[in-house]
């Protein structure tokens, strides 16, 4: 399975706190029918923190039932508990996912030793391609370059999704191992960037809304080989890149979805709608990237 391209990091649609399964599936086949070359449920976009684990094992099972074998899907089973990390991706094993995400563990800061031994065990306890997750300014803690490259030892741990937030440490995974190790970027800012150091795709919020554009961005660049084209289709992309991350993911990708009568305006709390100005600030984005259909409003 080739692990390259654009992997939309999809929203999980509530309805009077359930999920809305209708809203999910029409998310799905969105995605798919522009092109995105895999989905990614149950992740930070996904509001994994607020899912029940039934929730979590539900999402997972309809994206895998929605997607009928056109893409991958790619699960987010991460924990800062190891073995409940372990237990979440079975249970994404055991209902179809084709690979699992799984974000280094936040709050109880481990060690890069620790980091290493808890991936390594996952690894041994479901065989199943695995995909580290490095977010530090979401969990706390930074997983190194050398620690990376030491995982990348195990057969089935397959890539990395990173996002720290540093071109350098991107370049440095790849100087490690020697480009034998898929980097996904998980920043849709720094897509175009990662990709130049030697990343093959993007794990992405703004695909949510416009993957058709995310995968014209990754062809111009890896496809075609025609850099000023992708640097056009990013200085055109920029704007929207910046404006769904102005409050807390996914507030602000959510709100412009329900913009686009994709879903209802609902998240779980401690999220919260965004503010009015913000609103409205999303509001124009959503008309200036030709993508607001409420008649309501």
């Amino acid at each position: 399975m080739v692990l390259e391209g654009v992997f939309t990091a999809i929203v999980t649609p509530f309805k009077e706190n359930r999920i809305d399964e209708d809203a999910l599936k029409k998310l799905v086949d969105f995605q798919i029918e522009n092109g995105v070359d895999g989905l990614v449920p149950c992740g930070t976009t996904g509001e994994a923190p607020t899912l029940t684990y039934e929730e979590h094992e539900r999402v997972i099972e309809l994206t895998v039932k929605f997607v009928e074998g056109r893409v991958p899907v790619i699960a987010g089973t991460g924990s800062n508990s190891t073995h409940e990390a372990i237990e979440l991706t079975q249970a994404a094993k055991k209902v179809g996912a084709d690979m699992c995400l799984l974000t280094t563990p936040y709050y109880n800061k481990p060690t890069q030793e620790g980091l290493y031994k808890h991936f390594k065990k996952i690894a041994e306890e479901v065989d199943i391609p695995l995909i580290l997750y490095n977010i530090p300014g979401r969990t706390g803690v930074n997983m190194t370059p050398e620690t990376v490259a030491r995982l990348a030892q195990i057969p089935n741990i397959v890539g990395i999704k990173e996002a720290s937030g540093s071109v350098v440490q991107a370049a440095e995974i790849y100087r490690l191992t020697e480009g034998k190790f898929t980097i996904l970027s998980g920043d849709d800012n720094l897509f175009l960037p990662i990709m130049s150091v030697g990343g093959k795709g993007v794990i992405s919020v703004a695909s949510n809304a416009i993957p058709r554009k995310l995968k014209e961005l990754f062809e111009a660049f890896r496809v075609e080989r025609d850099v000023e084209k992708a640097i056009r289709i990013n200085s055109e992309l920029l704007p929207f890149f910046q404006a769904i991350f102005v409050e807390t993911n996914p507030i602000p990708i959510k709100e412009i979805l329900y913009f686009m009568g994709m879903i209802e305006r609902e998240l779980r709390l401690p999220l919260c709608p965004p503010s009015h100005s913000t609103s409205m600030y999303l509001k124009d984005i959503s008309k200036k990237y030709g993508l607001y259909r409420r008649k309501d409003d």
